[in-house]
């Protein structure tokens, strides 16, 4: 039976929590030390301690020691794995394949999405090089999955929500050319997130100041099941920088669409134990999200930037008309002549979205700029912002922060419980108590004692029953109690006793039963590279002789380490601006294209546009 998985992010041990209480099967963090997200390292003692939470439920826990190394940095990553096996994290992740030539535990090695996992060729190479699973490039479309899944063996896991970076993930140096942050060493600047200008080949401007290279958030809710069928086993949401809130409704999201999913399903099942129950509906509308695209899986190229903004633009709720200062709100109506749209939970009764005090509104203003206010008051249709705003007659208004949500997510969202079947059995002298969970672990109590006689037999099973059910603040609870015979009197003391060793054992016994196995790795060289580029991203000896191993013999090291980008692609994309802006040549209708080449231009920098419409790529050129 296949297990899928619900992976989280979790920027610390509170996140981590947070995830696993909501319905996580597991959860990803950073070490120390080697993340791809260096704002969002976690200490040994905080990781080994999300260690055993997530394991009392069956959940994992995958560490990212996912950045390039350089030479001087590969025993004290080589250290830091052996620690992480220490304290039972279940998979590493890793990009710097030299770290497989070094003295490594015997622990899963998952490659992250920076290794470039974008075809078949580079996940059987993944496999030969004794990887666990592979994280597959975002661009991965649905009938690439399928071909992978039905020719290797490796693990395929995928993302699902969260935001996009527009170049293939490990192939992107423009940060650490423009601002000297390397994205492929934990610290990426977000150069595609600023404004640019394009221009082409006479110099004139023909995009003025916008972020031409900014995604909206992928959001992949319609297409679960049809990635089950193609071979994904775990679903990943990106956010290791996100809240609380945002990890408690995107996890409930999408375990509720999972579940509902695999209760179709009879050869698969979750890929952790216990239900969890949610005491208010999630909604990604009222998440972070700078709007939300699918993102090339089913094959499609459909319109994915963010021209406007970077930001957490909200969700759609209506219009904002100004009049002498004055701001009057018009909701979206459902149905009418383009269907119906969606709205928010918070409605009126004609299904209109309600705008609340406190709430955060926002709108594109006259300088194509995100602008956003508090809502001070609200009379009727008429809304009255903390600050006076820009002028302009009417905009399309979105709510980026809901305060009835918000104040709903910082309560108590969740609990998560493991089934548990108890039998009381009587002794000669005493009693025995047995509790074993749904994956059945199994722990015992006995306990001499005085017994006294029931007066009222029947009545003391009873009683004692309802004791044993009562499990209260504890990861469990009772699905089946049997008591074959009660003939003596049982103090409410003493049974809260038992049932306290009980809970301890069980919760013992659950963390050592998830204690992850060793994995035997096997290397497997062959001759399937004559050459190796910069592409490749080699920044040490132990790296480069991996790909000597496999056949190479002309081997360039990465731009992390040479900085000699000149003539060099600093971004490789599945995102083509002239798709965006309506001048795709493979589309007979659109109009006569700009000249090539392109520029885009940010500050001092320049770089030439190059558009390969064979493989649908766009680069960007030093």
């Amino acid at each position: 039976m296949s297990r899928i998985e619900l992976l989280l992010p979790a920027k610390d041990l509170a996140c981590g929590k947070t995830a696993i209480n909501h319905g996580a099967d597991a959860v990803y963090t950073g070490a120390s030390a080697f993340g791809a997200r260096q704002a969002a390292g976690n200490s040994l003692r905080d990781i080994a301690e999300l260690v055993d939470y997530a394991h009392l439920y069956g959940a994992k826990v995958h560490v990212t020691v996912n950045t390039l190394l350089y030479d001087n940095e590969l025993e004290e990553a080589r250290k830091l794995l052996w620690s992480l096996y220490d304290v039972g994290v279940d998979a590493v992740l890793i990009q710097d394949l030299g770290l497989l030539k070094l003295d490594i535990p015997p622990m899963a090695l998952h490659a992250s999405t920076q290794c470039h996992n974008h075809s078949l060729e580079r996940i059987q190479f993944l496999e030969k090089l004794g990887f666990t699973r592979a994280v597959l490039a975002r661009e991965t479309d649905l009938e690439t999955i399928q071909d992978i899944h039905k020719q290797t063996d490796i693990e395929l896991e995928a993302f699902v929500h969260g935001a996009l970076c527009v170049c293939y993930s490990g192939q992107c140096y423009i940060s650490r050319m423009m601002a000297g942050r390397s994205g492929n060493r934990g610290a990426c600047a977000q150069i595609c997130r600023t404004r640019f200008d394009l221009q082409d080949a006479k110099g004139k401007t023909l995009v003025c100041n916008k972020h031409l290279l900014s995604l909206k958030d992928m959001c992949r809710a319609d297409f679960l099941e049809g990635m089950i069928n193609a071979g994904i086993m775990s679903f990943k949401v990106e956010g290791r920088l996100k809240s609380e809130s945002y990890v408690k409704n995107v996890t409930a999201f999408y375990r509720q669409q999972l579940d509902s999913i695999l209760g179709g399903y009879p050869e698969a099942r979750r890929a952790s134990s216990g239900v969890t129950r949610f005491f208010f509906t999630p909604d990604l509308r009222k998440t972070f999200n700078r709007e939300y695209t699918p993102y090339f899986i089913d094959g499609k190229r459909t319109p994915m930037a963010s021209f406007d903004t970077p930001k957490a633009i909200g969700e759609p709720i209506g219009t904002l008309t100004q009049t002498n200062s004055q701001y009057f709100y018009t909701p979206l109506c459902r149905g009418g002549s383009e269907g119906a749209r969606h709205v928010s939970q918070a409605q009126h009764s004609d299904g209109h979205p309600i705008v609340s005090n406190g709430d955060g509104l926002c709108f594109i203003n006259a300088d194509s700029e995100l602008e956003g206010f508090l809502v001070n008051k609200v009379e009727g249709n008429r809304l009255f912002p903390q600050k006076e705003l820009s002028k302009f007659t009417e905009v399309a208004l979105y709510r980026n922060i809901d305060k009835q949500f918000e104040k709903i997510l910082s309560g108590k969202t969740a609990e998560r419980k493991i089934a548990v079947d108890i039998l009381y059995e009587e002794l000669d002298y005493g009693v025995r108590v047995t509790m074993v969970d749904e994956d059945c672990c199994s722990v015992s109590v006995e306990e001499a004692a005085a017994m006294e006689p029931a007066q009222q037999r029947e009545k003391m099973a009873e009683t004692l029953r309802t004791a044993l059910s009562k499990l209260g603040n504890t990861p469990f609870e009772a699905r089946d109690i049997k008591i074959p015979v009660c003939t003596s009197f049982l103090r409410s003391g003493f049974v809260n006793y038992l049932k306290t060793k009980l809970v301890e054992k069980l919760v013992e016994a659950r963390t050592r039963h998830f204690h992850p196995m060793d994995v035997s790795r096997e290397y497997r060289p062959e001759k399937l590279f004559a050459q190796a580029g910069y592409l490749r991203n080699i920044t040490n000896e132990a790296h480069r002789a991996v790909y000597e191993d496999f056949g190479a013999v002309d081997v360039e090291y990465g731009l992390d380490k040479t900085e000699d980008y000149a003539g060099k692609a600093v971004m490789t994309c599945k995102y083509c601006l002239r798709y965006e802006l309506g001048w795709c040549r493979r589309r007979a209708e659109n109009p006569k294209t700009p000249v090539d080449p392109l520029f885009l231009v940010s500050g001092g920098h320049r770089f030439r546009l190059e558009f390969d419409c064979g493989k649908c790529e766009m680069k960007v050129m030093a």
